[in-house]
């Protein structure tokens, strides 16, 4: 089992900055993948960025690219989301995920996720 706990969340004015943290524990050598998700009232969770957990790609929404980062401490296995330049359209829960196998349907498929952290509020005010 892994576990996932985020942190980080808040309430910001929009262009602000926020930097969101995942910390994994348990069997973390079994993870193959990590990505952020975030999910607003009434829409459908989403995918927002994800990783290789072993190192190399990185993935991203369009609607995040370029404001967004998404980085690991390895010593730390912890997993960090760096959000600039927010809108009031990021407003949401986000979530981070873990995926023990490669990705059949794709890295942005909230079902090839495995292990789920319990989510944290980002709200953006305009």
């Amino acid at each position: 089992q892994v576990q996932l706990v985020e942190s980080g969340g808040g309430l910001v004015q929009a262009g602000g900055s926020l930097r969101l943290s995942c910390a994994a524990s348990g069997r973390t050598f079994s993870i193959y993948l990590m990505g952020w998700f975030r999910q607003a009232p009434g829409k459908e969770r989403e995918f927002v960025a994800g990783f290789s957990w072993s190192g190399g790609n990185t993935y991203y929404a369009n609607s995040v690219k370029g404001r967004f980062t998404i980085s690991r401490d390895r010593a730390k296995n912890t997993a960090y989301l760096q959000m600039n330049s927010l809108k009031p359209e990021d407003t949401a829960v986000y979530y981070c995920a873990a995926s023990r196998t490669r990705p059949i349907a794709g890295v942005t498929s909230h079902r090839e996720y495995d292990y789920w952290g319990q989510g944290t509020q980002v709200t953006v005010s305009s």
